[in-house]
């Protein structure tokens, strides 16, 4: 429903009526109600679209620079702040927070730490009983043992209290916060860069579009107001 348009007409509806029939309260409250909504559609479409010859119509596309740059401002100097990363690394009780890793661990293939277990053992003492019993090939059957009791080894470690407070302190330290920082500042500029002004146009009319037409309802209600007031006091 849009309520700009049905506002407009309501009130373009009133107003011919009025005028038709003679009625002079009638008339005052429709002029008013009409002149009030359509003083504040053009003002809520001034917002998105260049009017020629009006003076600062199409700020949205036209501030397009000066809107990329608060988008970043707020999220660097709001959200991802030193204190706010702190406060991530914290829970409430000012512990270290546990972070799940066991999914990433899954996903990691640990083949390579068995071939350097089986290197190790071939470049010690041990190398030359492995060869008498059919050499590494013999190991070979406990790989998928070895790498199923690895994961499991290493989720148990990442799920200890004592990993997560050495991965805090690590993560909390001066640089790597900054170099965080960083990264996230270069992925919000790298995304930014990729809008365009109208794409900037459609984000912002689609989160405010829908309130932004009660202002254009109001306009008209405050608007057939004052006229209903103005003809009741002999003053239209």
């Amino acid at each position: 429903m849009n309520k700009s348009l049905i506002t407009n007409v309501l009130a373009l509806l009133v107003t011919i009526s009025g005028y038709y029939f003679s009625l002079n309260v009638v008339y005052a409250m429709g002029i008013f109600a009409l002149s009030g909504a359509i003083t504040n559609w053009l003002a809520v479409h001034m917002l998105f679209e260049k009017v020629p010859f009006l003076y600062g119509s199409g700020v949205i596309p036209a501030r397009f620079e000066e809107f990329k740059a608060a988008i970043r401002h707020l999220m660097m100097e709001q959200f991802f702040t030193e204190d706010n990363i702190d406060r991530f690394l914290s829970d409430n009780a000012g512990k270290a927070s546990t972070f799940d890793l066991v999914p990433v661990i899954d996903k990691i293939d640990l083949s390579p730490a068995f071939d350097n277990l089986v290197k190790v053992i071939e470049n010690s003492s041990f190398g030359g009983m492995l060869a008498m019993v059919g050499g590494k090939e013999a190991l070979e059957p406990m790989r998928e043992p070895f790498i199923l009791k690895m994961k499991e080894t290493v989720g148990d470690i990442s799920q200890s209290e004592q990993f997560n407070e050495a991965l805090r302190t690590q993560l909390e330290q001066p640089n790597v916060i900054a170099e965080m920082r960083e990264k996230v500042s270069n992925i919000i500029e790298k995304r930014l860069n990729e809008l365009t002004p109208k794409l900037v146009k459609e984000i912002v009319q689609e989160m405010i579009r829908q309130h932004l037409g009660w202002l254009v309802v109001w306009g008209g209600v405050f608007g057939g107001t004052i006229g209903l007031i103005a003809a009741l006091t002999g003053n239209f």
